[in-house]
Order: structure tokens, then C-alpha cells, then sequence
């Protein structure tokens, strides 16, 4: 009876020191994310002046520009899309999808790292933990190329500003919409009821060994990809480095994820981003 009592005592103190080193793991990481977006992202420009400029009476301003002079002065400031720089605007959104994302996934490493304990005994699971990380965060560097590619093509046709944001009403208004009515469709929700059962995906698609970590983690971070993509996608609209913009998105992506009132959340947003975007669109016309 004590040797049981003492096996218990064991495994609880190994079970949190696991996560004490995972969640101090995973806390660096982002803190280090937000330091690094906060002081600039590496553009040279800071994002609190950025956030300003993007502040209603800048937006009321770039929404006044349309036509031709708008796209003319849209593009003539619009940097030069050489490899370095397409290199360094896919970091940019790769880090901030750490920041913005990886809070919402702590609980499912600390429930793959306690599962992944019992499974394995007294083997330390930090690194097939660290896999099904880098799993779910390759899913979101594969939607950073993808969203770099958006950038890169919206700078092209003239419609971006040198903040990083949609200088025509048009195009942020449908963004709106569109972002809006996902959120009403089944695919979001199945997506999102994984992600806020975490502990049912990992029963249910659990595979051993290291790959197996890192390709739990692919799937995991896929149904992330599937809920929040489109809430990505407004940062099109509010400008890719508003710091309040992006800070909000994540406040809001951690309450749908994590609260009970979620999904009720979620699908209120829905109407009010399909408002918006009709809204937006209505007065520029």
C-alpha cells in the first residue's frame, strides 16, 4: 500500500515537472514571437508607429483614395518583392502565426506530453513533444507561404498599402463577408470542435513513436488552419502589422477556442464581420 502511494506520489511530481519545462518552453517561445514582432519583425519599421498610422482617421484617409490616383500612389510606394524581402515577409508571417496560435495549442501539448508519459513510462517526453509542435506549427508555415503569396500578388494589382493593408473598400469588404460566412459553415465548426476537444483528437488519431508525434501534430495544426484561416485573412484589412489588430484576433481565436461560450462566439462574429463587409462596401460606392 505505502510502495503504491509512494509510485503515485512519484508520478504526479514527474507529471509536473513535465509541465513546468513544457509550459516554460512554450511561454518563451512566445514571448520571444511578440519581442520580435513588437521591435519590428525585422521590416526596419516599428509596429506601434504602424498601429497608429492605421488608426480610423489613417483608414478614413486611404479609404478617401480611389481610382487611379489611389492605385498610382498605392504602387508607388510599394517595396520592391526581391527574394531577400519575399524571404522576410514569410518569417514575418510565420512568427506572428507562432504568436498569435500557439497559446490556443499549449493545452494539447500538455495533454500529448501526459499521455505520451503514460504511454512511454519513464522515458522524458519533451522531445516527441517538441515534434508534435513543430508538426503543428509546419502546417502554419505552409498557410504563411500561402498568405505571403496573397501579399505579394495584392502588391502587385495596387491594392496594398505600404502598411500592409487594403487600400480599396471593395476588396476589405468582401474579405469581411467572406471571413464572416465561414464562420457559419459546417467546416469551420467540425474544426473548431477539435480544436476545442483536444483530448478526443488525441485518443482517437494517437500514433507512437517520433514521426508519429510530429504527424499528429500536422493534423492537429490542420483543423487550426481550417478554423482560423479566414480570420487571418483580416488582417488584410486591418493592416498585416496593426499590433492592436493582431492582438485582438488572438484574444478573440483564444475565446473561441478555450471558453464555453465559443462557439456561440464565434457565430456571432460571423454576422458581425458579414455586416461589416456589406457596410464597407455600400459607402464606397
Amino acid at each position: 500500500m505505502s510502495a503504491s502511494t509512494s509510485d503515485l506520489s512519484l508520478l504526479e511530481a514527474v507529471l509536473r515537472r513535465d509541465r513546468i519545462v513544457i509550459s516554460g518552453s512554450v511561454a518563451l517561445v512566445i514571448i520571444g514571437a511578440w519581442v520580435w514582432l513588437i521591435f519590428g519583425a525585422g521590416t526596419g519599421m516599428s509596429p506601434w508607429g504602424m498601429s497608429r498610422i492605421l488608426g480610423p482617421r489613417s483608414l478614413e484617409t486611404e479609404g478617401s483614395m480611389s481610382g487611379m490616383a489611389g492605385m498610382a500612389a498605392s504602387m508607388a510606394m510599394s517595396p520592391m518583392w526581391t527574394l531577400p524581402y519575399a524571404a522576410l515577409m514569410f518569417a514575418m508571417w510565420w512568427v506572428m502565426m507562432v504568436a498569435m496560435m500557439l497559446p490556443g495549442a499549449a493545452p494539447v501539448l500538455l495533454l500529448f506530453a501526459r499521455v505520451n508519459r503514460s504511454e512511454q513510462g519513464r522515458e522524458r517526453p519533451y522531445v516527441p513533444t517538441g515534434l508534435f509542435a513543430a508538426g503543428y506549427l509546419a502546417v502554419w508555415g505552409a498557410f504563411s507561404l500561402i498568405a505571403t503569396s496573397a501579399q505579394w500578388e495584392l502588391d502587385r494589382l495596387g491594392v496594398l498599402s505600404p502598411m500592409m493593408a487594403t487600400t480599396e473598400a471593395l476588396v476589405g469588404g468582401t474579405i469581411l463577408i467572406a471571413a464572416g460566412l465561414w464562420q457559419l459553415t459546417p467546416v469551420k465548426r467540425i474544426c473548431l470542435q477539435h480544436c476545442r476537444a483536444p483530448l478526443s483528437f488525441l485518443l482517437s488519431r494517437w500514433r507512437q513513436g517520433r514521426w508519429g508525434a510530429f504527424r499528429m501534430g500536422i493534423g492537429h495544426g490542420a483543423y487550426c488552419v481550417g478554423c482560423c484561416w479566414f480570420l487571418m485573412a483580416l488582417l488584410f484589412v486591418g493592416g498585416i502589422m496593426n499590433l492592436f489588430w493582431v492582438a485582438g484576433l488572438s484574444v478573440f481565436i483564444l475565446l473561441e477556442k478555450m471558453t464555453k461560450i465559443g462557439s456561440g462566439l464565434g457565430k456571432a462574429m460571423g454576422g458581425v464581420l458579414s455586416a461589416a463587409g456589406v457596410v464597407l462596401i455600400a459607402t464606397s460606392i
